[in-house]
C-alpha cells in the first residue's frame, strides 16, 4: 500500500487546536446578547423562503434565511426597525422593542401577477457590501422572463454563461467553465447530491427544469469550507418545495419540450408534494413522415415536504432524467441521471440548526451500435452522507461545521456482443473504488464596525480501494519516452495483481484553508479579498473540450494524484443612487498541480490503462472580470465583461523528455480573453414585457495543420504547437416579448405567451473548422461547421 501524506498529521492536529482556542477566546469577550430568530414564508404557498434579505435599519446588521427559511441574529437588547425583504416579494418594515429572544413568523407576499421563469440577479443585495461572501452569483424563480433562449426554452446553464467569468465550449456544448477551469472542475450539487452530468441532448439544455428550481448558487471563489472536491467552482441548485395550502398546477408547451408541475398539500400546513415532468417531442413528428430515427430527452423533479413539529422536518427529493437516441434503429444511446436525497432538518436549541443528508446518485451510459454488433455501458456512482451544523455563538460569530462521507463505484465500461457473427470479445474493464471523508470548520465574524471575515479549514481523505487489477510496470512507470523519435510510448505491462476492493492500496490527506474579508469604505462601497485551496480527486477521462456523454471519470490512485487548486481574489463593490446601479469587479488568479494531460495520439475510448497516455501537468488561470447593474426601475439589466488568461503546461519527468507542447505554455480549449455580455429587459406595460441579450467572445483555440508531405502516395498534414489557432470570434443577438392577458387580472387561471428570436443577425458561428484535400485541384480547403443560425420560438406558459 502506498501511503501519500501532503501535511503532517502533526500540524493538522495542532492548526486544529489554535482554531478552536482562539473561537474559546473570541466567545470569552463576547458581550450580553438577546436572540432575534423567525421563519420566512410565502404568503400564497406557505414555502419557506430562502435567501431573503433580514436587515436591521440603521445598523450594520442582517442575514439571511437559510433553505429552510430560518433566521437568527444575536444582537444587544435595543428597540430596531426589522425590513424583510427579496426581489418579487412585497418588502415588509416591522418595529421590534427586543429585550429577551424573540421567535417571529413572518409571510411574504408576492409582488407580481406574472408566471414564474428563471432570471438572474444578484442576491443579498443590501448585504453584499459587508459580507465577506464574494465571487457568488444567484439564479431565483421569479416573476420576470429576462433572458432569452435558443428555442424559446428557458435554461439554468445557459443563463449562467452571461455572468462574468462564465463560458463554455460554445453552441451546443455541454457543460460550462469558470474562470478559466475545465468542465470537470465544477461540482453540481442538486438538493445536496452530486450530478456528473448537466445538459440534455448532447449540450443543447441542461437537465435542470427551470419550473422546479426554487433557487442557485454559483461560488467561482471564495468557496466556504462547506464545500470541496472540486477546483474551480461550486453550482448548488435547491428544488421547490411544494404548497402547503392548497392545490396548484403551472406548465408551458415550447417549440421542442412542454412541462408540467403539480403540488399541493399532503396534509394541510404539515406537508407537500411537487412533481415536475418535462419531455421534448420533436422526434413525434418524424414519425408523421415515416422517418425512424428519433432524439429526445425527458426528466421528472419530485419533492415531499414534511414539517414533523417546529424542531423537525424531513424532505425527501428526487430527479430522473434520460437521453434517448435512435438512428435507423442500428444505433441506439440512452443515458442520464438518477439522484434521491433525504434530508432530516433539527433544531437542537435556540443557537443550534443541523442538515442531515444521505443521498445517492448515478450516472448512466448505454450505447448499442447493430451495424458492428456491440453493446456498451458505463457510468459512475455515488453514496454520500453529509452532517451540517449552524452554531451562533454570539451576536459577532456564526460557526458553521460538518462531516461528510462519500463512497463511489466507478464502471468505466463493459462491452458485449450484440450478435453472434460480430467477432466482438466479451470484456468488462476494471472497475474502481473509492472513499472521500472530509471534517470542515468555518467561522464567520464582525471584527469591527467595517471589517468582516469569514475564516476556516475542511480537512479531507481519499482513500482509493482494491480492484480486480492493478497494472504493474517497471520502475512504477506506465508511460515511456522514445528518445530517438521523440515520442511517448506506452510501458509494458509486467505484472498484475487482484487486491480485495475492502482494502486501501492509497491514501490522500489534505488540509485546505479558506480565508475571506470584507472592508466597508463608506455606506455604498467596499473591499473584498479571498484565499481558498481546493483538492479535487475525481478526474474527467476526455480529449475534448467540453464533456461528452461518453467521458469517463476515474479516481486518483496509484497512478494518478489529486488536482491541487489555489486561488487568489480582490474585488471592489459600489453601488449608487440607492442600490439603482451597482459595480462589480474582481480579479483573481489560480493556480492547479496535477491537471491532466494526454499525450498525442493518445486512445482514451475503452482503455484499461488510462495511465499509459496521461502526464500530470500544470494549469493557471488570471483575469478581471466587471459586473455594472440596473437593479430597478422599468429598464432592468446588466453589462458584463471578462478579461482572462486560460493556460496548460506538461513538463517532461526527466532533462531528456520534451513534455507536451515541448514544456511551453499553451492556452486550453476554453481560453477566451475577452467576454462581454449585455443583458437588459423592459417593462413596457401590465400586458408586454421585452428583452434582449447580446455576447461577443473571442473565438476559441484550436489547432490547424500548417502544412502537408507525401509519403508512400499518402497525404500526411504537419500542425503547429497545441491549440495556438484560433476559430472565429463568437457572437449573437437575442430578443424576446412577454404578453400577459389582461384577462388575467382578478382570476386563479394565468396564462401568457413568450416570442424569442436567438440569433436575429443570423451569425453562423463556427463550432468548428475541418480542412481536406479538393479531389479536383489537389488544394487544401477549409469547412466551417455551425450549429445556429436565425431561430424563432414561441412558447405558451399557464398557471392555476
Amino acid at each position: 500500500m502506498n501511503k501519500k501524506v501532503s501535511l503532517p498529521e502533526k500540524m493538522v492536529k495542532s492548526f486544529y487546536l489554535f482554531f478552536c482556542c482562539v473561537l474559546f477566546f473570541m466567545m470569552g469577550f463576547a458581550q450580553e446578547t438577546v436572540k432575534l430568530s423567525g421563519k420566512l414564508t410565502d404568503l400564497e404557498t406557505n414555502e419557506p423562503i430562502f435567501a431573503a434579505n433580514i436587515l436591521l435599519e440603521n445598523t450594520n446588521k442582517g442575514t439571511f434565511t437559510d433553505e429552510n427559511g430560518y433566521f437568527e441574529i444575536k444582537l444587544s437588547p435595543d428597540s430596531y426597525k426589522l425590513v424583510v425583504s427579496l426581489l418579487g416579494y412585497q418588502q415588509i418594515t416591522k418595529e421590534i422593542n427586543l429585550k429577551a429572544d424573540k421567535y417571529l413568523e413572518i409571510s411574504l407576499k408576492q409582488g407580481s401577477e406574472s408566471l414564474g421563469e428563471v432570471i438572474i440577479k444578484q442576491s443579498k443585495k443590501e448585504l453584499n457590501l459587508r459580507s465577506p461572501q464574494m465571487s457568488v452569483n444567484t439564479l431565483n424563480a421569479s416573476d420576470i422572463k429576462k433572458i432569452p433562449t435558443v428555442l424559446g426554452e428557458s435554461d439554468v446553464i445557459k443563463s449562467l454563461l452571461l455572468l462574468p467569468g462564465v463560458s463554455n465550449s460554445g453552441e451546443g456544448s455541454s457543460g460550462f467553465n469558470v474562470r478559466g477551469g475545465a468542465a470537470d472542475q465544477n461540482l453540481v450539487l442538486l438538493d445536496e447530491t452530486t450530478l456528473f452530468s448537466d445538459s440534455h441532448l448532447f449540450g443543447f439544455f441542461s437537465v435542470f427544469n427551470p419550473e422546479a428550481v426554487q433557487s442557485l448558487d454559483l461560488y467561482k471563489g471564495g468557496i466556504p469550507a462547506k464545500y470541496g472536491g472540486r477546483a474551480s467552482s461550486v453550482l448548488t441548485i435547491q428544488q421547490k418545495k411544494g404548497n402547503k395550502k392548497e392545490f396548484k398546477a403551472s406548465g408551458g408547451i415550447g417549440v421542442v419540450s412542454s412541462r408540467l408541475v403539480l403540488e399541493g398539500p399532503i396534509q394541510k400546513n404539515k406537508s407537500s408534494f411537487l412533481v415536475a415532468g418535462r419531455s421534448s417531442y420533436a422526434h413525434l413528428f418524424l414519425k408523421l413522415i415515416d422517418n425512424p430515427n428519433s432524439a429526445y430527452f425527458y426528466d421528472l423533479n419530485t419533492k415531499f415536504d414534511f414539517l414533523i413539529n417546529e424542531n423537525n422536518s424531513l424532505t425527501f427529493s428526487g430527479y430522473f432524467g434520460r437521453d434517448v437516441f435512435n438512428i435507423n434503429e442500428s444505433f441506439k444511446n440512452t443515458y442520464g441521471n438518477t439522484s434521491t436525497t433525504l434530508q432530516w432538518n433539527h433544531q437542537f436549541s435556540e443557537a443550534i440548526n443541523s442538515n442531515l443528508y444521505a443521498s445517492f446518485s448515478d450516472y448512466y451510459f448505454g450505447l448499442t451500435i447493430d451495424f458492428i454488433g456491440f453493446n456498451w455501458e458505463s457510468g459512475i456512482r455515488n453514496y454520500a452522507l453529509k452532517y451540517d451544523f449552524n452554531h451562533y455563538l454570539s451576536e459577532n460569530i456564526q460557526l458553521n461545521y460538518g462531516l461528510n462521507a462519500s463512497y463511489y463505484q466507478f464502471n468505466p465500461g463493459y462491452i458485449d456482443p450484440s450478435r453472434e457473427d460480430s467477432g466482438i470479445i466479451e470484456k468488462q474493464l476494471t472497475k474502481k473504488y473509492a472513499w472521500e471523508n472530509s471534517f470542515y470548520v468555518d467561522a464567520e465574524q464582525q471584527l469591527s464596525e467595517k471589517l468582516n471575515v469569514s475564516y476556516g479549514f475542511r480537512l479531507n481523505s481519499f482513500y482509493r480501494l482494491g480492484q480486480e487489477k492493478v497494472n504493474i510496470y517497471e520502475n512504477d512507470q506506465p508511460l515511456l519516452f522514445n528518445e530517438n523519435l521523440k515520442i511517448y510510448e506506452k510501458a509494458p505491462i509486467i505484472d498484475t495483481l487482484e487486491i480485495s476492493k475492502g482494502k486501501i492500496t492509497n491514501t490522500f490527506f489534505n488540509l485546505e484553508p479558506r480565508i475571506s474579508a470584507s472592508y466597508q469604505l463608506n455606506e455604498s462601497s467596499s473591499v473584498k479579498a479571498s484565499y481558498q485551496r481546493i483538492n479535487q480527486y475525481l478526474h474527467l477521462i476526455s480529449n475534448t473540450d467540453a464533456p461528452t456523454p461518453l467521458d469517463v471519470w476515474a479516481p486518483s490512485g496509484r497512478y494518478i494524484e489529486p488536482q491541487k487548486a489555489d486561488q487568489f481574489a480582490v474585488g471592489y463593490f459600489k453601488k449608487f443612487a440607492d442600490n439603482t446601479f451597482s459595480l462589480e469587479t474582481e480579479a483573481y488568479y489560480k493556480n492547479i498541480k496535477n491537471r491532466l494531460d494526454y499525450i498525442n495520439g493518445a486512445d482514451l475510448i475503452a482503455n484499461d490503462a488510462i495511465e499509459q497516455v496521461i502526464l500530470p501537468g500544470e494549469s493557471r488561470a488570471y483575469g478581471l472580470e466587471i459586473l455594472f447593474r440596473k437593479n430597478t426601475g422599468k429598464l432592468t439589466g446588466w453589462i458584463a465583461y471578462t478579461l482572462s488568461k486560460s493556460q496548460q503546461k506538461t513538463e517532461g519527468r526527466t532533462p531528456e523528455e520534451i513534455g507536451i507542447n515541448n514544456e511551453e505554455w499553451y492556452n486550453t480549449g476554453w481560453d477566451k480573453p475577452h467576454d462581454i455580455s449585455l443583458t437588459a429587459s423592459y417593462e413596457w406595460s401590465k400586458k408586454w414585457q421585452f428583452g434582449a441579450n447580446f455576447v461577443y467572445q473571442t473565438g476559441r483555440p484550436t489547432t490547424y495543420p500548417n502544412g502537408k508531405y507525401s509519403y508512400n502516395d499518402i497525404t500526411v498534414p504537419s500542425f503547429s504547437s497545441r491549440n495556438s489557432n484560433r476559430l472565429p470570434d463568437f457572437h449573437h443577438l437575442d430578443i424576446s416579448a412577454t404578453y400577459v392577458p389582461s384577462k388575467n387580472i382578478g382570476r386563479d387561471w394565468k396564462t401568457e405567451w413568450v416570442f424569442s428570436i436567438y440569433n436575429l443577425y443570423n451569425r453562423r458561428n463556427a463550432a468548428s473548422i475541418s480542412f481536406s484535400e479538393n479531389d479536383d485541384t489537389m488544394r487544401t480547403e477549409a469547412t466551417r461547421l455551425s450549429i445556429f443560425g436565425i431561430i424563432p420560438a414561441v412558447t405558451f406558459n399557464f398557471k392555476f
